[in-house]
């Protein structure tokens, strides 16, 4: 028994002393280093030189506010910095970034580099086309180029359906989600295959959104949710805290209309999403389960 509370007394120990890793090297520095998205639009996008704005830039300011006051640093300081899809990952790992939320998928091949707060949107991979395309669904991109962001969940997707279904899309790869979008609209590419919601925040803020649309059936409904160092607790359960406390006060959906119902910068457009069912679902019971 004595030699059971010792071993428990031990791992316990341990388990704090690697839970407070990131609170206690943000308290070191007195600097917390937010990642954001460029393109990401209503999430994490730029509203003039580097200011970033959107829902998900909200919710890591208020998980800033939380780390504040947990660590009792009314003066600490945070930082922003630009990531892409493909560098968003090994910037977590190493340390440079301290939180990502961005429009991240969480699925389980990332849970193993990573770790993951509470899932906060839902989403599936659809088609941004030309409205005079003539493109309604992925059986009519046969033999024709679309456009991906690279270091997405949506290639793998699009990559597995293409085979699947023998069409034949000779896919592109775009550095990040602005650029895939000029693509299409140079004619470069018939399609821009991504999470739906971040093809209609890019339609809203585009040259001409009239002569764009959003199509096809949404394959593979994922999970978005702010990206954490991995192995750390007690960074996990303050994020997670702050972003389930939001859901059961009603500021959670009090931000989602701000930013998926009104009008926002830079063209005051409202991108006109309602809050889908799987969202609600997350609201009533949070949870950080991965796609698969």
């Amino acid at each position: 028994m004595k030699l059971t509370v010792l071993m428990a007394a031990i791992l316990l120990t341990a388990t704090g002393a690697q839970a407070a890793d990131t609170l206690a090297k943000i308290a070191s520095s007195n600097k917390i280093t937010m990642a954001y998205r460029e393109s990401s639009v209503p999430f994490s996008y730029l509203d003039g030189p580097s200011k970033p704005i959107g829902f998900s830039v909200e919710l890591s300011n208020a998980i800033f506010a939380a780390v504040k006051t947990r660590l009792n640093k009314p003066g600490l300081e945070s930082a922003w910095m630009a990531v892409t899809s493909q560098n968003r990952i090994p910037l977590l790992q190493n340390g440079t970034i301290d939180l990502e939320c961005g429009s991240t998928t969480n699925n389980s091949a990332r849970g193993k580099d990573v770790a993951f707060a509470i899932n906060h949107f839902y989403t599936g991979t659809r088609l941004l086309v030309k409205t005079n395309s003539g493109i309604k669904n992925y059986a009519d991109l046969k033999g024709k180029k679309v456009a991906i962001t690279t270091g997405t969940t949506n290639m793998l997707v699009v990559r597995k359906y293409n085979e699947e279904k023998k069409l034949d899309i000779d896919i592109l790869s775009a550095k990040d989600h602005a650029d895939a979008l000029l693509l299409v609209e140079s004619d470069r590419a018939s399609a821009f295959a991504m999470d739906d919601i971040l093809l209609f925040g890019l339609r809203s803020n585009s040259k001409s959104p009239a002569e764009l649309e959003v199509v096809g059936d949404a394959l593979q409904v994922e999970p978005y949710a702010c990206m954490l160092p991995k192995d750390d607790p007690q960074f996990k359960a303050l994020v997670d805290g702050v972003i389930t406390g939001m859901m059961k006060s009603g500021e959670f959906e009090k931000l989602y209309n701000k930013w998926f119902l009104a009008p926002i910068p830079p063209k005051g457009l409202p991108i006109g999403l309602p809050m889908s069912q799987e969202l609600r679902d997350n609201i009533k019971t949070p949870t950080d389960k991965p796609a698969t």
